[in-house]
């Protein structure tokens, strides 16, 4: 996980959670809101874990949302690791921060951000599009989602 900021058209700034599936690539979610609180973090994970489970570990960074006594709670109940990265070492968590920068360069600074629910929107539809549309290199040349479903026949019940 890792959060990304941008602004809307009047320059009041925004800015995005992004959880990133390490193995396939695949975008669980892009929060995105005026603030983030450790408690909408918590949320998010709520329902990523309704659909896919709870993960073994989650790599942050040391951001305040991050080190919460929120997401501390969510994580001790869950029995998911925080696993933080080093102060100033965002190599640490590169595979997010190479998808915050896809992100970017592909979304964000592609698009005009009239409000809050167009920003919301046009993210959306660009994890979407990421998700299942657009091949990965990494992946063999598809899409994180169709990877994934991949694993999933393969390593079967």
């Amino acid at each position: 996980m890792d959060f990304v900021s941008d602004a809307l058209f009047d320059g009041r700034r925004i800015r995005a959670l992004t959880v990133v599936d390490n193995f396939s690539r695949e975008s669980l979610a892009i929060e995105v809101g005026q603030g983030i609180t450790g408690e909408q973090v918590v949320a998010v994970m709520n329902r990523v874990v309704a659909v896919r489970g709870a993960p073994k570990s989650i790599r942050v960074d040391n951001g305040p949302e991050f080190v919460s006594r929120a997401l501390d709670q969510w994580a001790y109940l869950h029995q998911v690791t925080l696993d933080f990265s080093r102060p100033g070492k965002p190599t640490d968590n590169a595979l997010v921060e190479s998808f915050n920068g896809r992100l970017r360069d592909e979304c964000l600074n592609t698009n005009w951000f009239l409000s809050l629910d167009d920003a919301k929107g046009k993210i959306e539809a660009w994890r979407e599009h990421h998700n299942e549309s657009r091949p990965h290199t990494a992946l063999g040349y598809v899409p994180p989602r169709e990877f994934a479903q991949q694993a999933a026949r393969n390593t079967g019940p």
